[in-house]
């Protein structure tokens, strides 16, 4: 379709959304109205185009879709193996043809192995999985486990030790306290230099803002005093640290019943101060995941409701909790799942994270196999159906405009995903917008115009959004043009973002 201005101006509409283009359809979803008679007066002339979604193809965009686990321990063939996954009935395909961030979780000490020295410039395999993942145009999370506790070795940094921080000794191995001073200046300055270093968004989809506790889980946590005085503030150190650092990365916590509290878990009962200091650095910034989707037990009511309580205000990310290639008795799960069956477990993971609209779901090591091999159409589905899936299904634009005269476009997104899109989170501020632009026949833009009353956040599953955009096509030569439109990133000059 096209526009003219003055001599008339005729545009073909280009759709450059997400990392393609649509193709104009005939078909659309149904819902909502025309552009006839949502605005009459202005909107009659319009030309409207319907569009049909793309409900399949692998969309790149940050905060949602599928993560690959990783961490220093795997073996040299890592990447060979996930470029060649078997699927029955379907062949060979590459894991990285399904999910776009590949996260590191491994040890502060791997990471910071002496003073001044980091894991990323000098340790082979993590170079390995980073310098990977790029080159499959993937990007990367981290988490940074301090606590040695079920570990083969400590995963504190010797140095910061010999320093005079006080910890503890768990069979054999030494954890710091998380409330001395020693440690949380040495731990200051690693967080600093991982966000000088992975602090770009557009390579760094998120950060464990945590990592303190069990596992880096942030529960069953010691303290130097003995009980849990310590425990609010050293998380809102923590918590504050992170997100100074990490100003444009989403940072997220695990939303545990414990979080920060000496123990993981008391017979289903919950503490009940958690949801307090969840609620404060939630306020504050971060975003949510959860380690034990798909746990009958583990992850219960007070987990569920608080899920609901945040969709919308914070992404959730999952991370399923039964170990299925090891001997982990996932069979004794509430839910029945019968031994020998992970298929079953990749169910209930996945109806876990669609009760909970999450954005992101996990392929762990050991556990990605399972995935493609027992559970393939579930990747399929997750892909079509979970996390946010944006497109408008009807555009009206004009296509014969005078120099300087107002007109009116009219444009209806969806969202086909569970999840939603959280340009709501203080890192993004909202730099998602819709545009239009004029293009020239050699497909180079010569104007755009961005909706600033575009909000995606609030874009959800079912209920269409409807804008209508005024606007006068100030310093525009006349002559034919195209119209485009796309979701662009304005903190770089209007460029597609998304």
């Amino acid at each position: 379709m096209s526009c003219m201005i003055k001599g008339k101006m005729r545009s073909g509409l280009l759709m450059p959304i997400f990392l393609g283009s649509f193709a104009l359809q005939a078909a659309a979803i149904s819902g909502g109205a025309d552009a006839g008679t949502l605005q009459p007066n202005l909107a009659r002339d319009n030309k409207i185009i319907r569009i049909e979604p793309d409900r399949q193809r692998l969309l790149r965009n940050p905060q949602t879709g599928w993560v690959l686990y990783a961490t220093p321990g795997v073996k040299e063939d890592f990447w060979e193996k996930c470029d060649n996954m078997q699927v029955p009935g379907v062949g060979t395909v590459k894991v990285s043809d399904y999910a776009h961030t590949l996260y590191i979780r491994t040890s502060w000490r791997k990471l910071n192995p002496e003073e001044n020295v980091y894991g990323w410039n000098t340790d082979p395999m993590l170079k390995m999985l980073i310098e990977g993942a790029r080159a499959r145009k993937m990007r990367l999370a981290f988490r940074v486990v301090v606590d040695s506790r079920d570990k083969g070795y400590d995963f504190t940094p010797d140095f910061v030790r010999e320093a005079g921080t006080k910890g503890f000794v768990w069979r054999g191995r030494w954890s710091p306290y998380p409330d001395d001073p020693i440690f949380q200046k040495y731990y200051e300055k690693f967080v600093w230099a991982l966000a000088k270093d992975f602090g770009n968004p557009d390579e760094v989809d998120f950060i464990d803002g945590t990592g303190l506790g069990k596992w880096g889980e942030y529960h069953t946590t010691l303290y130097s005093t003995g009980d849990e005085m310590p425990r609010k503030p050293v998380l809102d150190w923590l918590s504050d640290l992170y997100l100074k650092a990490f100003k444009n990365v989403p940072v997220v916590i695990n939303y545990h019943r414990f979080v920060g509290a000496g123990k993981d878990w008391d017979d289903n009962k919950y503490d009940l101060d958690s949801e307090f200091l969840l609620d404060e650095v939630v306020e504050k910034g971060y975003s949510l995941r959860h380690d034990a989707f798909g746990m009958g037990l583990y992850y219960g009511e007070w987990e569920r409701d608080f899920a609901k309580k945040y969709f919308g205000v914070r992404p959730i990310l999952m991370e399923g909790g039964w170990i299925t290639g090891k001997i982990h008795s996932f069979w004794v799960d509430p839910r029945n799942y019968r031994k020998g069956h992970p298929e079953d477990v990749r169910q209930g993971e996945f109806d876990d994270s669609k009760e909970a609209r999450v954005n992101m779901m996990d392929f762990r090591v050991g556990e990605t196999e399972s995935w493609f091999h027992n559970t393939f159409p579930l990747v399929q589905q997750f892909i079509s159906e979970g996390g946010y899936r944006l497109y408008p299904d009807m555009i009206s634009v004009p296509t014969d405009v005078v120099k300087n005269q107002k007109l009116r476009i009219i444009h209806r997104w969806n969202n086909l995903g569970w999840g939603y899109c959280p340009t709501n989170i203080p890192q993004w501020n909202q730099k998602y917008k819709v545009a239009f632009a004029l293009m020239d026949s050699r497909n180079r833009v010569q104007k755009v115009f961005v909706d600033k009353q575009t909000d995606l956040s609030k874009w959800m599953q079912g209920i269409p959004a409807v804008y209508t955009f005024d606007l006068r096509l100030k310093g525009v030569t006349p002559g034919s043009y195209y119209w485009a439109v796309g979701l662009v990133d304005t903190t770089k000059d209007n460029a597609i973002g998304l």
